[in-house]
């Protein structure tokens, strides 16, 4: 098995607090700062730049066609779009989700994607429940559920043809797969890899093999790219935990990687430990996002 070790492209020094939801865009790399309330770009230089400051905790982050931005508020579960000008709400979702939202994606006809992750992460006591949701929110703000009883759903990619969506389960140890109809709807949903119990898969992104990496954030590696019915063929050793992942750069071959010490709120409120990590792998990336 190929084992990578990551360097670092940003380290604390810069301000991060907790970055989430990588997404490669225009040259950059975009995130989510959660816990500084921010949407940040990194570049191959390890420069970083502030693109807007949020009055909310974030989570779920994706781009439309025109360039515009969708961004969740994960506590109040409201998703806002950005047009480089004006935040403004889009949609509430309160009524749909129970929790708070964990990742989310804009697919190619401009639809995102968001799941329920389950619990208030700003209560770790709290034990994650398998009874949430995937919910699909057309452009002009519409919202519907379209996939339940999942186990923590995180991460989430859609395959190059549009016609299938994977989403890591993080509490059910395992990538669930659905094909994606005509308006945005999953059916015939299935289990695309089944991950020994030790990993989590958080963070996840599609390569041009058909291959997922995922984020690992308590297992032994940072990352681990897994092929479909659980093969793991390779893996990113790091000396801290990571809880994203994106394949981006000019040939989509870096494999980013958002890490952290620790996801606990009161942890990184006292000594934030974030970086962006990248190692050049040999599958370029493929998919949304």
């Amino acid at each position: 098995m190929k084992t990578y070790t990551a360097r670092t492209l940003v380290d604390k020094a810069r301000g991060l607090k907790f970055t989430e939801s990588p997404r490669w865009h225009d040259g950059k790399l975009w995130f989510l700062d959660i816990h500084d309330k921010r949407i940040k770009a990194a570049g191959l230089d390890g420069s970083v730049e502030t693109a807007l400051e949020l009055s909310f905790i974030p989570n779920a982050f994706g781009f439309r066609r025109d360039g515009s931005l969708l961004v969740g508020d994960a506590l109040q579960r409201r998703i806002h779009r950005w047009d480089g000008q004006s935040l403004r709400p889009l949609v509430d979702l309160a009524e749909i989700t129970v929790f708070c939202l964990s990742d989310g994606i804009v697919d190619a006809h401009d639809r995102m994607y968001v799941g329920d992750i389950g619990y208030n992460f700003f209560d770790p006591a709290n034990k994650p429940v398998d009874t949430c949701v995937l919910v699909c929110i057309e452009p002009d703000g519409r919202a519907r559920v379209v996939a339940t009883d999942l186990s923590f759903p995180n991460g989430i990619v859609i395959t190059p043809d549009g016609k299938t969506l994977i989403v890591g389960e993080t509490m059910g140890h395992r990538l669930t797969a659905f094909d994606v109809l005509a308006d945005g709807s999953l059916a015939n949903r299935r289990v695309h890899a089944r991950l020994p119990e030790g990993v989590h898969p958080d963070g996840i992104a599609l390569d041009a093999e058909g291959a997922v990496w995922l984020a690992s954030p308590e297992g032994p590696y940072a990352a681990l790219r897994v092929r479909e019915g659980g093969e793991i063929v390779e893996r990113v050793e790091l000396d801290t935990e990571g809880y994203a992942v994106m394949l981006g750069g000019l040939q989509r071959r870096h494999l980013f990687i958002c890490g952290s010490d620790s996801h606990n709120p009161a942890e990184i409120a006292r000594a934030p430990s974030a970086t962006l990590r990248m190692v050049e792998v040999d599958v370029p990336g493929a998919g949304t996002p």
